[in-house]
């Protein structure tokens, strides 16, 4: 197991080097915005694996409330997944929003507008930003629960962000990838090398926090046993 995980962090730094060079050397450059178009290449993989990750927690947060009270040992497995999928979601989402101004300050001439896709996204990162907050300061065994329904509900704002560019006149470029199919096929090397990129490289990261999620999970469990059992001794 230990091999894998050292396997997979070298293909995923392989990805990423090969990716950069793709995206930073190889791909034409853009006629009209020139080397600032290249931000594209980390700004749109961020984007779907923000999308990936939070599908996960939303996936995850529907077995945890369909297993909680009859697949106990399914349901903690399902919680770990839940809070893997949202911490890594917020992690490209925060990149997403990062990306975005760089690229609109040159071309826009602006940081930020309250555009539909901009504002949108906003609202996508400050509801499972409020997930996290909720898992780290609420305590209880309705945690979970709420956690759980918060997920579900927030997932319903990605399909929205997906679509905002396409029901409303905004000021964000129209998809390139699957609406008017502007994207030259030269750039497209580079778009799936840093999507496989990314991929990896979350995938990585929320293996890593889904362990140690899960180790916590035990801790805790082994900890209420010893008090139970303390107290068992104590009465008798």
């Amino acid at each position: 197991m230990k091999i894998f995980r050292w396997v997979w962090l070298a293909l995923t730094i392989g990805l990423l080097g090969y990716g950069f060079y793709q995206g930073m050397y190889v791909a034409p450059t853009e006629a009209t915005m020139g080397d600032i178009q290249r931000i594209f290449y980390y700004h749109f993989p961020s984007a779907m694996m923000a999308f990936l990750f939070f599908f996960v927690s939303f996936v995850a947060s529907i077995v945890y409330l369909a297993s909680r009270r009859n697949q106990p040992q399914r349901a903690l497995a399902a919680d770990a997944a839940a809070l893997a999928g949202a911490e890594m979601g917020i992690v490209f989402c925060t990149l997403v929003l990062i990306q975005g101004p760089l690229w609109a300050r040159p071309v826009w001439g602006i940081w930020w507008t309250w555009d539909a896709r901009l504002t949108t996204t906003l609202v996508l990162w400050l509801i499972y930003a409020s997930y996290l907050l909720l898992r780290k300061f609420a305590d209880g065994p309705q945690m979970q629960t709420l956690a759980a329904v918060l997920a579900i509900f927030g997932y319903v704002d990605v399909p929205i962000v997906y679509y905002s560019t396409t029901w409303w006149r905004t000021q964000h470029p129209s998809p390139v990838i699957s609406g008017d199919g502007s994207l030259d096929p030269a750039m497209w090397t580079a778009v799936l090398w840093n999507l496989a990129a990314w991929l990896a490289w979350g995938i990585l990261l929320a293996g890593w926090r889904y362990n140690i999620e899960r180790r916590r999970q035990v801790a805790e469990q082994h900890a209420a046993l010893h008090a139970l059992e303390a107290s068992l001794e104590v009465t008798h």
